[in-house]
């Protein structure tokens, strides 16, 4: 089924055994002949057959006068995008020298470089023609991450952190912004994360996946994971474009290392880290946000679980994977505009935990807003993933 068929999607009631099969005979013989919707089930979306969020809310769109309603409502829709990019040109040495080896046509690698590098008049002119209200706005790769002296990290830190709190200031209804971290020096990256939110107003931090090769489970990142949890903002866990170690698998193959696979397969390994290392047992009020649907983790919750009783009980953690995923984790729609895949997430961890992103300037604004605006959820939940868990997650 297309991504632009209309669906249905609802909270059955508890059923007999009997009576679910039935459904089901029901809802394949309708999907054979074509039809999108039987007795409260989407015909052939998988993604609804897995286990939805307890106490989630599971959205209706009725038919497809309920899509025109959505339709006369969208130009009053007010809309968030939270993973959008920009640079500051000369704040990181290796840039120039990494953007380079980028296994992307020239022409492309230009207009995003043109595009990051212009924090008003390209990117504000985009916002409106495609009614995008506020850009949530984070340093792009590479990052700090690629900077090997802990004191260049920190001079870094806060040349960007102060460039991005001005063009803020300068644009406070159309931007926010997510701050950098020296995590090369876990003390100053504390110091640096104070400073950010309470006295530059940066809303959060977003952070490209390992640091030099280390990961944010180990012990010396836990005064950060104090501090993200005492201040109440949330943590996003980006890819790098410089991977900590190359995998074998990958050889011949570059275009598998990236964002075709690569990052999805790093950044949810990353994020499993976290979970299982006990960090959200030890700071529970901590959240992570990751893009890409959740790096596709929502669609592993039941596996995750399912192989959970294995683990040495010496290593368990507090819950099992899925509570954290549900609990601690947020969701953007990065570079994923697939209703079957929002559908998916959103019945895994709750619309609640999904935000709208575009990746921008890396995605097409106007793909990505048609896609939000076409989602097949009714108003109230619509407007839940474009803009209110946004501004309620990150005090917009």
């Amino acid at each position: 089924m297309s991504d632009d068929r209309l669906f249905q999607v609802v909270t059955p009631p508890a059923e007999p055994a009997a009576e679910a099969t039935r459904r089901r005979f029901i809802a394949a013989a309708a999907a054979a002949s074509g039809a999108a919707v039987v007795g409260g089930l989407v015909a052939g979306s998988p993604a609804l057959a897995a286990e939805a969020a307890p106490g989630s809310r599971v959205s209706t769109t009725v038919s497809g006068s309920q899509d025109r309603r959505n339709t006369k409502k969208e130009k009053k829709m007010r809309i968030v995008a939270v993973e959008e990019a920009f640079s500051v040109p000369g704040a990181i040495r290796q840039e120039a020298a990494i953007r380079q080896r980028m296994d992307v046509p020239e022409e492309i690698k230009q207009e995003w470089f043109r595009r990051l590098d212009d924090l008003t008049e390209l990117r504000l002119a985009d916002m409106d023609a495609n009614g995008v209200d506020v850009q949530v706005l984070s340093y792009s790769t590479p990052g700090l991450e690629v900077i090997e002296d802990p004191a260049e990290a920190v001079a870094a830190a806060r040349r960007i952190n102060d460039y991005l709190a001005k063009a803020v200031a300068g644009h406070p209804n159309r931007f926010a912004g997510f701050a950098v971290l020296p995590l090369q020096d876990p003390k100053a990256a504390v110091v640096e994360l104070r400073r950010a939110v309470q006295e530059l107003g940066l809303k959060g931090v977003l952070y490209n996946d390992h640091v030099r090769g280390h990961y944010l489970d180990e012990p010396q990142f836990r005064p950060v994971w104090a501090e993200l949890e005492r201040l109440g903002v949330t943590l996003y866990l980006h890819p790098a474009v410089i991977p900590a170690d190359n995998w074998h698998v990958f050889d011949g193959y570059s275009v598998l290392v990236g964002p075709t696979w690569g990052w999805t397969a790093t950044v949810g390994a990353h994020a499993l880290r976290l979970i299982y290392g006990g960090v959200f047992d030890e700071f529970p009020g901590a959240s992570l946000t990751l893009g890409h649907m959740g790096e596709l983790l929502p669609f592993q919750m039941a596996r995750l679980d399912s192989r959970y009783p294995h683990v040495p009980a010496e290593q368990r953690v507090q819950h099992l994977p899925s509570y954290y995923l549900r609990n601690n984790v947020y969701v953007t729609t990065s570079g994923v505009m697939s209703h079957a895949a929002l559908l998916g997430a959103v019945h895994a961890v709750g619309v609640d935990r999904v935000l709208f992103s575009i990746d921008y300037p890396f995605e097409s604004s106007a793909e990505a807003v048609e896609f939000l605006r076409t989602a097949p959820y009714a108003p109230a939940d619509l407007g839940r993933i474009a803009h209110g868990n946004a501004d309620r997650v990150l005090g917009l």
